[in-house]
């Protein structure tokens, strides 16, 4: 059983998201699942560091994107969900673009905890991430 109290398809959110910080990186979100989001990022002069591996910091802004994207789609009408807190812990170097997956932890009336997992294109781990946000009254 689906757990969106606002479904959407990968096409409303890439849409959604074009012109902002998610799509300039070329974040694409792939596939609503039941009870998850999975999002692919490329490796870019855009996302990767100095030595040409994919930046932590790009990693991060995956992480956040989708958790909370995916913690939206689970709000009342009327309600959003703003970050209070991300940690990410970057396993191995990313050598290519990567995709996500976020998956609930948490569905709460005040906070929402997900985590994330980044796997590179040998669906290695690459990194492990957990988002918590506060859900709070959509600003009008």
């Amino acid at each position: 059983m689906a757990i969106w109290k606002s479904p959407a398809t990968p096409k409303d959110i890439n849409e959604r998201l074009a012109n902002w910080m998610a799509g300039n990186l070329g974040i694409v979100f792939t596939e609503v699942g039941d009870d998850y989001l999975k999002a692919t990022m490329p490796l870019t002069h855009m996302t990767a560091q100095h030595m040409g591996f994919m930046h932590g910091g790009a990693n991060v802004v995956l992480a956040e994107t989708i958790a909370n994207i995916a913690s939206i789609l689970c709000c009342e009408e009327g309600q959003t969900v703003v970050g209070l807190d991300i940690n990410a812990n970057h396993i191995r170097p990313g050598k290519s673009a990567v995709t996500a997956i976020t998956k609930p932890v948490h569905i709460g009336r005040s906070t929402m905890v997900w985590e994330v997992k980044i796997y590179d294109e040998a669906d290695k781990l690459t990194c492990i991430s957990r988002f918590t946000g506060a859900v709070i009254p959509k600003p009008e």
